[in-house]
């Protein structure tokens, strides 16, 4: 018997029909018709013209490419890093503490500010004549001051550091969830055993946390692929394109170069780097955790 015949599977199906068609219009036709941008020559104003697989072949090439990858790349391992590493710290530093509930609104203020704030902010604080350089000038430490935005490879790690700033926070009530959820008995068992400390987390309390860990490490692969507004606003990729990632390439060869078909082209590559390493990442962890 066919799924429609039934009354209650049609009234499911219409239940579904609404996201299904706002995912069918607003991300399946345009990540196509992106692909299928990505092999032609197009201006954005004229008609696109096919070039086969030429916009690809000078990625390969193109150093306005090389440079943003290799940021990619950083981003990629640091924004997962450090908002996860400091989200588990953070949770297991406060979980059960008196005043916790305050510690984790103070964490969790940063994830409600837009990236384009955090960024001005951060901006202000670490410009060439920024509050991070005045208070290095004022404690006898100005030897130590940078231009901290245009020089490379500490811009690209201040920006990080704003990103990092403003996702902990998230990560954090992900581990606080998990860390409520946990079974009392292993933990109770292994701290009557001896463990404390560094060894209680990294051997019990981590490998049961690792759906968690995989959620918050898969949300952040993600985030660190498509980070744009905290780039553009705190050094538009500059100076000379050094701190761009891809995301910022494929913005500014599309819609200030005018290269839709090249920019399509770095679109399609962030995707599947995306999905590249989500892939690889949750089969390695989903074999991590069926082995604990």
């Amino acid at each position: 018997m066919s799924p429609l015949s039934d009354p209650k599977q049609r009234e499911a199906y219409l239940y579904v029909a609404p996201a299904a068609l706002m995912v069918g219009v607003f991300l399946i036709l345009p990540m196509l018709y992106t692909t299928m941008l990505a092999f032609t020559d197009w201006n954005g104003m004229t008609a696109p013209t096919f070039i086969g697989f030429a916009n690809f072949f000078k990625l390969v090439t193109d150093t306005n490419f090389t440079r943003p990858f290799v940021n990619t790349l950083k981003w990629m391992v640091l924004g997962v890093v450090l908002p996860v590493g400091l989200g588990f710290f953070f949770a297991y530093a406060i979980s059960g503490l008196r005043g916790a509930k305050l510690m984790q609104i103070c964490i969790y203020i940063p994830a409600t500010i837009s990236a384009s704030a955090a960024g001005i902010v951060f901006g202000f604080v670490l410009r060439d004549q920024g509050a991070l350089n005045i208070l290095l000038d004022a404690i006898g430490l100005g030897a130590l001051k940078v231009n901290w935005l245009y020089v490379q490879p500490y811009n690209t790690y201040a920006m990080i550091g704003a990103y990092t700033w403003q996702a902990t926070g998230i990560n954090v009530m992900i581990f606080l969830v998990g860390l409520q959820n946990l079974p009392k008995e292993p933990v109770e068992a292994a701290t009557l055993d001896g463990a404390g400390g560094f060894v209680l987390a990294t051997r019990i309390i981590i490998p049961m946390l690792m759906p968690y860990v995989v959620i918050a490490s898969l949300l952040a692969v993600i985030n660190s692929f498509k980070v744009f507004d905290t780039i553009w606003v705190m050094t538009g990729g500059g100076p000379a394109r050094m701190s761009e990632t891809l995301a910022v390439t494929m913005y500014k060869e599309g819609f200030a170069n005018f290269k839709m078909g090249y920019a399509s082209a770095v679109a399609v590559v962030i995707s599947a780097l995306s999905l590249v390493f989500s892939y690889l990442y949750l089969r390695n962890m989903l074999a991590r955790e069926n082995q604990v």
